[in-house]
C-alpha cells in the first residue's frame, strides 16, 4: 500500500496541477503576519478538501508559488499541494500522510511507486533527504504527520527541496483564504 502512495504523487502532479479549483473573488482574510491558522477556517478547508486537518501544510520557497488548484486530497487521506517555479519550468509536489520514518523504514519506503529502485536515506537535521533513481525528496515525520517534498532531481535542486522542507508550516488564514475559495467551504 505505502509502495501505490510512493508513485501516487509524481502520477498525479499533471492532474493536480490542472484539477478542479476556482478564483478567489472576494471574502475577508486574517492579514496579520505569522497569524496561527483560524481552526474553523482550517477545518472546513480540510473538509472541503477530504482530508484531516493537521496533513495540511503549505511552505515558502522564494521563486516557486502554490499552483491554487492542484491542492487537496491524494491517495488515502493524504494531503497534496504542487509548487511551480515562476518560471514555469520546475515543479515540486508537497505531501502530508500519517506516518513516519525510522533508519530501517526509510530505505524500504520507494519514493516511485512499482519501481525497484533502490531508495537511498540520509539524515539532515530532523528530515530525511531520500534519492532513488531521478527522484528526491525531503521528508520530515513529526507527531505522526510524515511531510514529503518531492521532484525529479533534474527539475529542482536538493537546496530548494531543502529550503521548502524548513519552510512546510501550517497555513495561517490568509494563506489557506489563498488556497480554498470561499465559495468551496472555507470561510476565512
Amino acid at each position: 500500500m505505502r509502495t501505490a502512495r510512493a508513485l501516487l504523487p509524481f502520477l498525479l502532479l499533471p492532474v493536480l496541477v490542472t484539477g478542479c479549483g476556482t478564483d478567489d473573488e472576494g471574502g475577508t482574510r486574517d492579514t496579520r503576519p505569522g497569524a496561527a491558522a483560524d481552526a474553523s477556517g482550517l477545518d472546513a478547508a480540510a473538509r472541503a478538501w477530504g482530508v484531516a486537518p493537521e496533513l495540511v501544510r503549505i511552505t515558502d520557497v522564494h521563486g516557486f508559488t502554490v499552483e491554487p488548484q492542484s491542492v487537496g486530497a491524494y491517495g488515502h487521506g493524504g494531503f497534496a499541494a504542487v509548487y511551480r517555479s515562476d518560471t514555469g519550468t520546475a515543479r515540486f509536489g508537497l505531501f502530508g500522510e500519517r506516518g513516519t520514518l525510522t533508519a530501517q523504514s526509510c530505505p524500504r519506503q520507494p519514493l516511485v511507486d512499482g519501481s525497484d529502485e533502490r531508495v537511498t536515506c540520509e539524515r539532515d537535521g530532523d528530515a530525511w533527504y531520500r534519492k532513488a533513481g531521478d527522484h528526491h525528496e525531503y521528508a520530515v515525520p513529526a507527531d505522526g504527520v510524515l511531510i514529503r517534498l518531492s521532484a525529479d532531481v533534474d527539475k529542482v535542486g536538493r537546496a530548494t527541496l531543502r529550503k521548502a522542507a524548513e519552510s512546510a508550516h501550517r497555513p495561517d488564514p490568509a494563506e489557506l483564504a489563498e488556497l480554498l475559495p470561499a465559495a468551496q467551504g472555507a470561510d476565512t
